[in-house]
């Protein structure tokens, strides 16, 4: 395991010695309370993670990072420089540099927040198209 200067860890959080290879929190990053950092992952320089978040082995996080409260990442994903995951998202795959995503599978910011908008008045939504179709259930 490689702790670079600086690095903040707060209380209850764990991060893994790696079987093969090496766990590694580059210079400046901080993680918050009870954060899992999966073995043979890697944090970059000056990342930020916050509390709850979890790492899956071997995820990649590169610099400059923002993990907000019990985010999610899948072992073996990368997740690219500058870029913003918002809590409680939920990734499985790679994330871009420099993008912001949100939700669970997470997607697009913009486009999530478009989408929980809608999602209070699906049900009536689901009714107008029903009586648009002709029918009643």
């Amino acid at each position: 395991m490689v702790i670079g200067d600086h690095v903040e860890i707060q209380a209850h959080s764990c991060i893994d010695r790696a079987a093969v290879g090496v766990t590694q929190i580059d210079r400046g990053a901080k993680i918050d309370n009870f954060v899992q950092v999966g073995h043979g992952s890697s944090i970059g320089e000056d990342s930020l993670i916050c509390a709850q978040v979890g790492l899956a082995g071997s995820t990649e996080v590169g610099k400059n990072v923002i993990l907000a409260g019990q985010v999610g990442v899948a072992g073996h994903c990368r997740v690219g420089d500058g870029a913003i995951m918002t809590a409680q998202s939920g990734v499985s795959h790679d994330v871009e540099p420099r993008t912001m995503v949100s939700g669970s599978p997470a997607f697009d910011n913009k486009q999530w927040l478009r989408a929980v908008a809608v999602f209070n008045r699906l049900p009536e939504l689901a009714k107008r198209v029903r009586k648009l179709a002709g029918s009643d259930e």
